[in-house]
């Protein structure tokens, strides 16, 4: 879980005044030609899929942002189920405002609720085995913390959120490493860890011959990149439980299964944010408010 909610508020803080001024620019030219001043208006948030919300805060803040008197109802909580035709917010304000605001607010609610809800589906698939399901890096720039945030509203947790809170020894990492005389995969992880003590050590193999050394350096996690089933089975039989095992590499839906019965501790999956499918809601607005 997201440990830092006020770096979460933040994060979205800044990406509410980006998105704001990215779609309005000098001025929403079409709502000030033809909508007074002084219009009022109100208007529903309402689903138009099923899946898990994520948001809804988010969207309040960007109505609130142009019009502070603004009044917001929220009738469903973050992370919970939305179905189909169901209301997820009320807003009323001035009606200059609540058009500017919502489109931004509605691009917030559709992407986090996209990958809250991907992230369920893959959580429900092995909610009976003793898994994790994780995130990775592979994240919209700028949208990390909130991309993260809305992993864990569908019951997933979140991987490392950057380069600087978990050593990741990769191919490339060990490419460099190994160049130099008489360097080992084992040599690698004992001088990352005496060069940051305090921080987690991780490192990737996609081979199960590379394991032995590296069982001999007691990393604190093993990543299984690219195997099969069966060869992440045997590499986590191999571990014996001393050295946790987070398995990677297309990883679907289909096989999420399959995967997570050969016994690792985790399961890391880009797919739950670099390939989000939008959450469909729309802003049905009440007719009668003038």
């Amino acid at each position: 879980m997201i440990e830092r909610p006020e770096q979460s508020a933040a994060a979205a803080e800044r990406l509410i005044q980006m998105a704001l001024t990215e779609d309005i620019g000098s001025g929403d030219v079409t709502t000030v030609a033809l909508v007074p001043e002084a219009a009022k208006a109100a208007a529903a948030l309402v689903a138009r899929d099923e899946g898990i919300l994520c948001g809804v805060h988010i969207a309040s803040a960007v109505f609130r942002q142009l019009d502070p008197l603004a009044t917001v109802k929220i009738c469903v909580t973050e992370g919970a189920h939305v179905s189909r035709g169901e209301m997820i917010l009320q807003v009323r304000g001035h009606a200059r405002a609540l058009l500017s605001a919502e489109r931004v607010a509605l691009n917030f609610v559709q992407r986090l609720s996209g990958i809250a809800t991907r992230t369920a589906a893959y959580c429900d698939r092995v909610s009976d085995l003793p898994v994790v399901i994780l995130d990775t890096r592979k994240t919209a720039p700028g949208w990390r913390l909130l991309d993260k945030y809305a992993v864990c509203c569908g019951g997933g947790e979140n991987h490392r959120m950057g380069l600087y809170d978990r050593i990741m020894i990769k191919d490339n990492h060990l490419a460099f490493w190994l160049s130099g005389q008489e360097r080992t995969i084992a040599g690698a992880i004992q001088a990352a860890r005496a060069r940051f003590p305090e921080i987690p050590v991780q490192v990737e193999i996609d081979h199960e011959s590379q394991l032995d050394e590296v069982l001999t350096a007691a990393p604190d996690w093993v990543l299984l990149d690219n195997m099969t089933p069966d060869q992440v089975r045997a590499c986590v039989e191999r571990c014996g439980g001393q050295i946790k095992t987070e398995v990677s590499g297309g990883i679907t839906l289909d096989t999420v299964r399959a995967y997570a019965e050969a016994g690792p501790t985790a399961l890391s999956i880009g797919a739950l944010t670099h390939s989000v499918e939008a959450f469909d809601c729309a802003l049905d607005w009440d007719e009668t408010v003038r």
